[in-house]
């Protein structure tokens, strides 16, 4: 059984929990789940991707973020004439008083607390690789150097899905650095009228900073220590496996699915299954937090056919297609 200090700590952290959701909430109406979804992943340590039409308050969510936890923000808004030094820096040549010439560093807007990379799909492969050793490893090299980004460190990206013309499709490698993806909807009648009465009045909300970054280190630390059954465990790579097609698949797998997801999936999954558990004031994993977080830990890492992206399949069709396989079987 748990101490009462460590009670004491979970209610803590819960509170901090919510206190940032609250703060968000005065800048975004509705979209509950996708706040709860981007907490997930800062709290999990990963990256995030954000993909909906324009005008859904993404930016906004991802500036407000950063405004609740007291963090450095930059962001990089992607073009195709984006150049890898412009998001990681340079080396310039200067010179000092006496003269004398040296190379000094440029730090590029990568080296931020969080990063929001805006319409990261935009530019081109060259580019986009230059963000592959920030979000893995958290550091950068440039000239031989290799350098250490702030901590904690967020990659928070987005990406229009009715745009293709000029887009260029993020490799699977750089799709799969990213704990989670998250899909924007939109808004309801009703939200749609509380978001219009608020934009077009004077603004009100200020967003006050309720936790820092130490704050969200320490979270990210109690979070790992959540108990997980070996059952539950058995559960997620059970639901992995379901994703590669083969003879025993499901049908929707075997007939569109090209690739499933590989093992970043099922950690993935595990890590934000215990931040779900954690925000929700509970010291174990159940079985319902690995089928919430299925959906935005695996909708990016499972690749279709071509029969499947002729017939405008989705991959959460396919998810839970294998959550009720799944279900049936248990």
């Amino acid at each position: 059984m748990p101490s009462v200090s460590g009670e004491n700590r979970l209610i803590e952290y819960r509170n901090h929990i919510d206190k940032v959701r609250n703060e968000i909430a005065k800048v975004m109406i509705g979209q509950r789940d996708v706040i709860d979804q981007m907490l997930w992943a800062v709290f999990a340590g990963g990256h995030a991707l954000l993909e909906g039409v324009p005008g859904l308050g993404k930016t906004l969510l991802v500036r407000t973020l950063a405004e609740a936890f007291e963090l450095s923000f930059r962001r990089i808004q992607f073009t195709p004439d984006l150049m890898p030094a412009d998001i990681l820096g340079t080396n310039i040549l200067q010179v000092d008083e006496e003269g004398r010439q040296h190379f000094s560093f440029q730090q590029g807007p990568i080296f931020a607390h969080v990063v929001l990379a805006d319409e990261i799909n935009r530019a081109t492969p060259k580019t986009q690789s230059a963000m592959l050793e920030a979000m893995q490893e958290h550091t950068v090299s440039v000239g031989g150097v290799t350098r250490p980004l702030p901590e904690p460190f967020f990659v928070l990206a987005t990406q229009n899905p009715l745009e293709n013309e000029g887009t260029y499709p993020l490799p699977e490698a750089q799709l799969d650095r990213f704990m989670i993806k998250i899909d924007v909807p939109f808004p309801t009648e009703s939200e749609l009228q509380q978001i219009v009465s608020r934009t077009t009045s004077a603004p009100s909300n200020n967003v006050e900073k309720v936790a820092d970054g130490s704050v969200i280190q320490e979270i990210q630390r109690a979070a790992r220590d959540i108990l997980i059954a070996d059952r539950v465990i058995e559960y997620a790579v059970k639901l992995l496996l379901a994703t590669h097609p083969g003879d025993n698949a499901a049908e929707s797998v075997r007939k569109y699915v090209r690739a499933g997801a590989g093992p970043r999936g099922v950690q993935a999954m595990v890590t934000l299954a215990k931040v779900r558990a954690l925000c929700d004031g509970r010291y174990n994993v159940a079985f319902e937090d690995i089928t919430a977080v299925i959906l935005p830990a695996l909708r990016h890492r499972i690749f279709l056919n071509f029969e499947g992206e002729a017939n405008g399949i989705r991959t959460d069709e396919i998810i839970r297609d294998i959550l009720q396989a799944a279900g049936n079987e248990k």
